[in-house]
């Protein structure tokens, strides 16, 4: 038998218009941003501020938050002021649903303040008033010199648009299902909420795209789709993956896929949170992605045998935790660095992090053989006293 070669390496990168998020850049080549949000009551400063930080050291390169009244929005400048106060930069992106459009106009300290708005066009109004309120957001938008956002959901899909589709679906006799007219009007939305920002004066480079579904073929079919027909920034997203295990794996697998096949150029992956627990778990989840892929490197790869019936001795497991735990502290301390010294030629590159990998890997590679060698040898672990490790038995 013959094998004929075959390229399992990721396809090149889609080629997108590079925009430009509070001095973040996102497509147009760029490394793949990740970035979460907060479900904090905006509103409550304190509580968002220290969401926000937690976030941003942990890697979030973007972080949304909610303003959806006026105590949100008069709360935007005074919550950037105190991570400014704090040494911390991060984007912050404000989304907005219904009333957007009256809470830029009424505050514009908070559209000041936002590096990015992100419009939904399922629920910016309903009728008459949707054209005119997206309108007037995007005048805002250029006013202020922001990009945009502009988020389909499947959950609040322009239900106008989708009657019609499916109207002209069965008049047409075509052989559509009802799933994958859906699918069309949610790119539908995407585009023409796009062409529409454009026509108002809203640059190309001031526009990102995203369509979030809850189900992962349907992602990868609505953003093969979107992919297809538009050179804009795609932003990708599960939106309601689910808790735990159930909400990392389908995420993994929905944006893996598309990632493999060079689109998407920022993520969230939206974990619902368990509860007590830690949000900045998205983060984590995000930047493994993205680094197992290759995409991009964040912490030194850690390899540990998975233990089975040969193996007796705890001692690899023991300086695999130890290099996880040394790692994250790493990547925390050099996430705040990064963020006091953002530019674009800095970010994203991993080559001081890569540097710390290899050294921390030759120091315990010199442990673990000399502990093959003689198992009841000290071990100098971090320069702290000798430990013994107890022999195989």
């Amino acid at each position: 038998m013959t094998l004929a070669p075959r390229n399992y390496d990721p396809l090149p990168r889609r080629a997108s218009v590079a925009v430009d998020v509070g001095g973040v850049i996102v497509g147009g080549g760029a490394p793949v941003v990740v970035q979460s949000m907060t479900n904090t009551d905006t509103a409550d400063i304190d509580a968002t501020v220290a969401q926000v930080a937690a976030l941003s050291k942990t890697g979030s390169e973007l972080v949304r938050i909610t303003v959806d009244r006026d105590e949100a929005a008069a709360a935007v400048p005074r919550i950037r002021e105190r991570l400014e106060h704090l040494g911390l930069d991060v984007p912050l992106v404000g989304d907005f649903h219904y009333i957007g459009h009256k809470l830029l106009a009424d505050h514009p300290a908070c559209a000041e303040a936002l590096a990015k708005y992100r419009i939904n066009p399922g629920n910016v109004g309903f009728r008459d008033k949707r054209d005119k309120q997206f309108s007037e957001i995007i005048e805002m938008a250029i006013r202020y010199d922001k990009p945009v956002r502009i988020g389909v959901n499947w959950g609040s899909l322009d239900q106008e648009l989708l009657t019609r589709l499916m109207d002209e679906n069965a008049e047409t006799g075509s052989q559509l299902s009802a799933r994958d007219v859906t699918r069309e009007a949610i790119v539908q939305s995407a585009l023409l909420s796009a062409e529409l920002a454009e026509e108002i004066g809203l640059p190309r480079n001031r526009i990102i795209l995203s369509a979030k579904v809850s189900q992962v073929q349907d992602l990868i079919a609505v953003y093969a789709m979107l992919a297809e027909r538009s050179d804009h920034a795609l932003h990708l997203g599960l939106t309601e993956a689910g808790m735990g295990t159930k909400g990392i794996v389908a995420s993994s697998a929905s944006m893996g896929y598309v990632l493999q096949h060079g689109i998407g150029d920022t993520i969230r992956v939206s974990l619902t949170p368990e509860p007590g627990g830690d949000r900045t778990r998205e983060v984590q989840v995000a930047q493994e992605l993205l680094q197992v892929m290759g995409f991009r490197q964040f912490v030194p790869v850690v390899a540990a045998c998975p233990g089975c019936g040969r193996t007796t001795s705890t001692v690899f497991q023991e300086l695999a935790s130890k290099i996880e735990i040394r790692s994250a502290s790493q990547h925390a301390g050099l996430a705040r660095e990064i963020s006091r010294r953002r530019s674009t030629q800095r970010r994203g590159h991993g080559l001081y992090r890569q540097w710390t990998g290899r050294e921390q890997t030759r120091r315990y590679r010199h442990f673990a053989a000399r502990h093959r060698r003689n198992p009841a040898a000290p071990v100098f672990v971090d320069g702290k006293r000798p430990r013994h490790c107890a022999a195989p038995t």
